[in-house]
């Protein structure tokens, strides 16, 4: 595929002549506004962004491809080329449309182009500045794929192009919670690529990751973001034209504040709970019915949101586990958990609106109590998600459309838990999403990559599902194509991985869609991860459970065959970090094979005592260095908050090896 997210209308007629740039030649702008445009500090900022994201382009595109102003003077050997940018939102046809002579584009969005490149130059027909900047990256993708070197110089083919989005929101939200905290510089290498997949909305995750002012002992060993990273990272963002979006959890998934003694008295079960996201009980939702709770909320809020652009807030509030099972229990006994948590629900969107912001939160508890969805709030978002593929998204969908409320689909990248990643079902899960969700009118779809128990899988896993995502909020087209292919489609994503995820390097496209197959092939489909991580996650367990069921000797004997010979083409790539961290990953997952060799063959239902100790104790040593070898492949792209508690979950594995 030569354009990704693929655009709806493109034409490369065979007999119009190419581009021609020769040698020193320069790309003169020459731009055209309304002239009424309203707000003109904000157009001309956002032009400003615009033209700059062009320059980019064009300057990242060939070495030929130098840009001067319009009137400028031109270098090289005097033979220009020329870029023409039409800015004007007037739909065609319309009685004041202006100049007839231009080309028109019916601009159902403000972020329409017409795109063409013939001989006498580039031009692009925005509605607005940010369809200038979606134009610009098409061009650059097409000037990389059709462009050629040639005696009279740069050749690029002729072409017309004709876009914009079926979703006005697409955006991506990314896990900064589970130990795995970014670096500064990934985070602005990953903002430029979701800026090329024409990602416009970004979400961090925050449960403790953001630095409080009052609040330390909370944040004190996670390198948080402070307040001066967000402000850049919003700036970054909105230079590309991507809404960066606070995140902050504010109900259930507050067990890294709840362990400290100042929380925990705010907590719904003080005294512990055992939820999924722990392996030992902690206190884990806020109570609800606590007052206290809302002034903690109020002021976390107060200092979180000033540091964003954005009109919008996610505020959580899902997976509710302990609702009812401890201070709340009488209030949940007298009015029923859902009137419980809608109360709550209703007190946080009134915390939100008096900041002048659009409450977001996760759907999944009005879901399960169907009776209260015409109850939220009229303005609040309610965020449908589920990670598998054949999630029930069109009846979920349906259901809050039904409602009369504003809602998302919020698919994911199916990364977590599995170490390699689950690319069939990403791709499946997300492309059901897609059509679900544009079928029942949800305005917007939220890519979710999480990071559940440790966050061990590298990065560059997430990348090449995050990008097939957005091609399908952009184009759901794409999405029904997906959804209508054959059962494994792992190989149609092998060239697209490489084009225009990993940067023209096939070793690491190869191997992320390998690793991708991994759970098919030796255990899989598990639902929410794969049969390895599981091997790993619940070490002192028997193999009894549903999710081992496909497990066997000869399937595991094979996929640490097939690691060996993955690692052996990592290998030729030298010291590159990104194929050293998924040489760690397959160096884990091959350990993860061994270990369940050993266990099938000491029975499903033998517990890791009954290993023999030789074998344990080269298990244990084993992952213990793999322990040890996190740390280098993990601080290129994430901070040092968070390692040590990542490297623990594998060396609390190795003890139970040793000691069992």
């Amino acid at each position: 595929m030569t354009l990704w997210p693929p655009p709806r209308r493109v034409e490369q007629p065979d007999a119009d002549p190419p581009l021609v740039v020769p040698e020193g030649a320069a790309v003169g702008l020459e731009i055209t506004t309304p002239v009424d445009a309203p707000d003109r500090g904000a157009a001309a900022e956002e032009l400003a962004f615009a033209v700059a994201g062009l320059r980019r382009t064009l300057a990242s595109a060939s070495r030929r491809l130098a840009v001067q102003d319009a009137g400028g003077d031109v270098t090289g050997n005097g033979a220009g080329v020329a870029c023409r940018i039409v800015l004007d939102s007037t739909p065609s046809g319309h009685p004041e449309g202006g100049r007839t002579d231009e080309p028109r584009v019916v601009v159902p969005t403000d972020e329409s182009y017409l795109l063409q490149i013939d001989r006498d130059g580039i031009k692009v027909h925005a509605a607005t500045p940010t369809g200038l900047f979606r134009a610009a990256a098409t061009l650059r993708q097409w000037i990389a794929s059709e462009g050629r070197e040639t005696d009279s110089g740069l050749e690029v083919s002729a072409v017309e192009i004709e876009d914009r989005p079926d979703f006005g929101i697409r955006g991506a939200m990314l896990d900064v919670s589970r130990n795995r905290v970014p670096t500064m510089a990934y985070l602005e290498r990953l903002i430029d690529r979701l800026a090329e997949w024409k990602i416009n909305h970004l979400q961090l995750y925050v449960e403790h990751t953001y630095a409080y002012t009052d609040h330390e002992e909370v944040w004190r060993d996670a390198s948080p973001f402070t307040a001066e990273e967000i402000r850049g990272l919003d700036a970054r963002c909105r230079q590309r034209f991507i809404e960066l979006t606070p995140n902050q959890n504010s109900f259930g998934h507050f067990h890294r504040w709840l362990v400290h003694d100042r929380y925990r008295p705010l907590a719904e079960v003080p005294e512990g709970f055992r939820h999924p996201f722990s392996i030992d009980p902690e206190p884990f939702s806020l109570c609800a019915t606590d007052p206290q709770v809302l002034e903690l909320l109020a002021g976390l809020y107060d200092e979180l949101l000033p540091r964003f652009g954005s009109r919008r807030f996610n505020v959580g509030l899902d997976e509710t586990f302990d609702l009812g099972r401890g201070h709340s229990a009488e209030a949940c006994e007298e009015r029923g958990k859902p009137a419980v948590y809608l109360d709550f629900l209703h007190q946080v969107h009134g915390l939100v609106a008096e900041r002048g912001r659009q409450m977001l939160f996760w759907g999944d508890i009005i879901l399960e109590h169907p009776e209260v969805i015409d109850r939220i709030p009229e303005d609040a978002v309610a965020l449908c998600w589920g990670y598998e593929a054949d999630h029930p998204f069109a009846d979920q969908c349906a259901r809050l459309a039904a409602c009369g409320r504003q809602f998302w689909v919020c698919p994911g990248t199916s990364s977590w838990n599995s170490f390699g990643g689950r690319l069939q079902n990403a791709v499946g899960n997300l492309a059901s999403a897609a059509t679900a969700g544009l079928d029942a009118g949800a305005r917007g779809l939220l890519i979710t990559d999480w990071g559940d128990h440790g966050h061990l899988q590298p990065p560059a896993i997430a990348e090449l599902p995050l990008s097939i995502g957005a091609g399908f909020a952009w184009s759901v087209d794409a999405a029904a194509e997906a959804a209508t292919g054959p059962e494994r489609d792992e190989e149609a994503w092998l060239g697209h991985a490489s084009r225009f995820v990993y940067d023209g390097d096939e070793t690491l496209a190869r191997t992320v869609v390998d690793l991708g197959a991994i759970d098919l092939d030796c255990g899989g489909p598990v639902m929410n991860g794969t049969t390895l991580f599981y091997l790993l996650r619940f070490i002192d367990d028997d193999l009894t459970h549903r999710r081992f069921r496909r497990l066997s000797i000869s399937r595991l004997q094979r996929t640490f065959a097939r690691l060996a010979s993955i690692r052996e083409r990592l290998a030729v790539g030298g010291a590159d970090p990104g194929h050293a961290s998924l040489d760690w990953t397959c160096q884990l997952i091959a350990w993860c094979c061994r270990l369940g060799i050993e266990r099938l063959g000491a029975g499903r239902g033998g517990r890791l005592a009954e290993l023999a100790p030789s074998v344990r104790a080269n298990l244990a040593a084993d992952l213990r260095r793999l322990a040890d070898d996190l740390t280098d492949v993990w601080l290129p792209t994430s901070r040092e908050g968070g390692l040590q508690l990542s490297r623990d979950l594998l060396l609390r594995a190795a003890t139970l090896l040793a000691t069992a």
